[in-house]
């Protein structure tokens, strides 16, 4: 009886221990955390290049005369007005000599010819001399008035000549460019400089044509620089028409003085659009596989369930979910991409509220 007695005893205790192994283990330990409803201003990604508000294209408008002077140089800030460069005047100057000689000249003929009409006007009156030539000498008046006017209009010119030899800057700015040298030989049209009007710079913004109705004047912006200094700025205008071939419209964004941007820049920068509702989730708590987003669902009985999710904005270490989940749903935090379906786990930490 006694050896009976211990066998019922030790088959016991043999069965206890298989009902134990039996029972399935967690097979890890997360924590969960439930979908948050959020405001979150809807923000459009874009890039473009930092150019010139307005450029200023200051060229020579004489010929034949040579640069004796360079007082400009890239980088140098103008005012509307400042002397940059001045040509040879001496030539320029002579013949303004000249030609103020030539206007005495011709105003002494048209006072000869006026005083012979006035005595041809007496003479015809006593029939000293015949009606034809009193109307010659009133011609030759004519004449000589018309030759005063040309020698003054061939004064002014060169008056204007004169003026041309000093390059002045058109309005207040940057010298973005210089292609001035000394002793180079004037001829009209050639650039010599070329300024940013009022030193203002702009982002020419890419952006798709089917975003470009979401953009107006009370649209924030932010630019980040190449070094990643984030600058404001104001959008200015809106192209009117889009890219045949790309599809993108242009916004216009006017950038503040000495931002640190400069002409020639490609950079990126989001406008900030009105604010709307987002479902979120720590950015942890997405799985990648296969090319898909998934997050892992715990139910009651502590099981997994893998749920394939679309992702939409991303801000501050969370991303929006694009797809309606359980309210209330508990997902799982971190660790996702270890656990597979149906997975038995165990929960560390009280699950998350709003």
């Amino acid at each position: 009886m006694l050896a009976l007695g211990l066998s019922a005893v030790l088959l016991s205790a043999c069965g206890a221990r298989s009902e134990e192994s039996a029972a399935p283990r967690p097979v890890a330990s997360v924590e969960l955390v439930a979908p948050l409803a959020v405001d979150w201003p809807d923000v459009l990604e874009a890039s473009g290049e930092i150019a010139p508000w307005q450029e200023a294209i200051i060229g020579a408008e004489i010929a034949g005369v040579r640069l004796d002077k360079v007082l400009a140089d890239v980088g140098d800030h103008v005012v509307k007005g400042q002397l940059l460069a001045r040509y040879n005047e001496d030539a320029l100057r002579a013949e303004l000599a000249h030609l103020d000689a030539l206007v005495a000249q011709a105003e002494a003929n048209v006072e000869k010819a006026d005083a012979d009409a006035a005595r041809a006007d007496q003479l015809e009156a006593s029939n000293a001399i015949a009606k034809q030539a009193a109307l010659a000498y009133h011609t030759q008046a004519k004449v000589a008035q018309a030759l005063l006017e040309s020698a003054k209009a061939q004064r002014a010119s060169q008056a204007v000549s004169l003026r041309h030899a000093r390059i002045v800057a058109p309005d207040d700015g940057v010298i973005s460019s210089r292609s001035a040298t000394v002793g180079a030989v004037a001829s009209p049209g050639v650039e010599l400089f070329r300024m940013v009007r009022q030193g203002r710079l702009e982002w020419r913004a890419e952006v798709p044509s089917r975003d470009m109705s979401r953009l107006g004047p009370d649209v924030g912006v932010e630019v980040r620089l190449l070094d990643g200094t984030r600058i404001p700025g104001k959008l200015r205008v809106l192209s009117p028409g889009v890219d045949a071939q790309t599809r993108n419209g242009i916004a216009y964004v006017a950038l503040p003085k000495h931002s640190g941007a400069a002409p020639g820049m490609y950079v990126n920068g989001r406008f900030v659009l009105a604010t709307r509702k987002a479902l979120t989730v720590p950015e942890s708590a997405i799985v990648l596989r296969d090319g898909n987003s998934y997050v892992m669902q715990v139910d009651a009985e502590h099981h997994a369930h893998q749920i394939k999710v679309d992702c939409g904005r991303r801000r501050d270490g969370a991303i929006e979910i694009l797809n309606p989940l359980e309210p209330g749903a508990r997902l799982v935090k971190s660790g996702g991409a270890f656990l597979s379906e149906g997975d038995l786990v165990g929960v560390t930490t009280a699950e998350a509220q709003p």
